[in-house]
């Protein structure tokens, strides 16, 4: 599934082509991804000028001035396709302006496509209760030690929960404790202060790194301009069962609630 590192990179990759541009026509190929395209999509875009593009935890959104905010998630396999010389029949959204024709694909169809007044983007239902942006000031040593106090419940399972922090997913939590030293298993709530600030700054760079590097390309995920995310090269943990850690260790594979977490014993405690 594109994690943050994507879609804040499908962001980047569409703005120099959407920003300030009027979406002359918008075609749908069906009628729904995950769910139904939303009543009067067409209508309501179609004459709209793009006045800002941007990120929300694992959705991109388009602004227009109109007063909507185009609210996408690209589920497992979605992605942008920037003038493609054909539209494809996995391209099931297309916008096109006066310069590019630009094509929502999704073979899986788990992704999805919102449209909501801008002003009520914060209480949208699922915007209501993310916690933070990791990569946002709002995201801090303090702010982990408020919400981890008490808890019994592993590190990596509440990284994972969007209450805590919104966008991250599990390549990055995997890589970024593996970055800071902590153990994914262990108890939220006897992680020390210092520790929980060496965990803010590894999330950080973990993912400011995998954003430089275009994301992480597994399977489907590909950049606007076709280009895959070369970030997977630089997986520490990630992946890397069996594999020798710099520490003497070796990297271990765990599976919880159906996700694998990688880590290293030996290092992580």
């Amino acid at each position: 599934m594109p994690e943050l590192p994507e879609v804040e990179t499908t962001v980047r990759g569409l703005e120099p082509v959407l920003q300030g541009e009027t979406i002359t026509r918008v075609t749908l190929h069906r009628a729904d991804l995950r769910r139904p395209f939303p009543e009067g999509l067409g209508q309501r875009l179609t004459g709209a000028t793009v006045t800002g593009l941007g990120r929300r935890a694992k959705y991109g959104l388009i602004e227009t001035n109109r007063g909507d905010t185009l609210i996408f998630h690209l589920g497992m396999s979605g992605r942008w396709r920037i003038d493609p010389e054909e539209i494809g029949k996995h391209d099931h959204m297309v916008l096109e302006t006066g310069h590019h024709r630009l094509a929502l694909n999704d073979p899986r169809r788990f992704g999805s496509v919102d449209l909501v007044p801008t002003a009520e983007l914060a209480a949208w239902p699922a915007f209501a209760a993310l916690g933070p942006e990791p990569l946002g000031p709002d995201f801090t040593a303090a702010h982990l030690a408020r919400v981890f106090k008490g808890r019994v419940a592993p590190v990596k399972a509440l990284l994972l929960d969007q209450r805590v922090v919104a966008g991250l997913g599990n390549i990055y939590v995997c890589e970024a404790l593996y970055l800071a030293r902590i153990s994914p298993v262990r108890e939220a709530g006897t992680i020390s202060k210092a520790q929980l600030e060496k965990l803010v700054t590894a999330i950080r760079e973990v993912l400011e790194s995998a954003i430089a590097a275009g994301g992480s390309t597994i399977r489907d995920y590909a950049r606007p301009d076709g280009e895959l995310g070369y970030f997977a090269k630089e997986w520490r943990v990630y992946g890397r069962e069996g594999e020798p850690c710099g520490c003497g260790g070796l990297v271990e594979r765990r599976v919880d609630s159906g996700r694998s977490t990688f880590w290293c014993p030996k290092c992580q405690s």
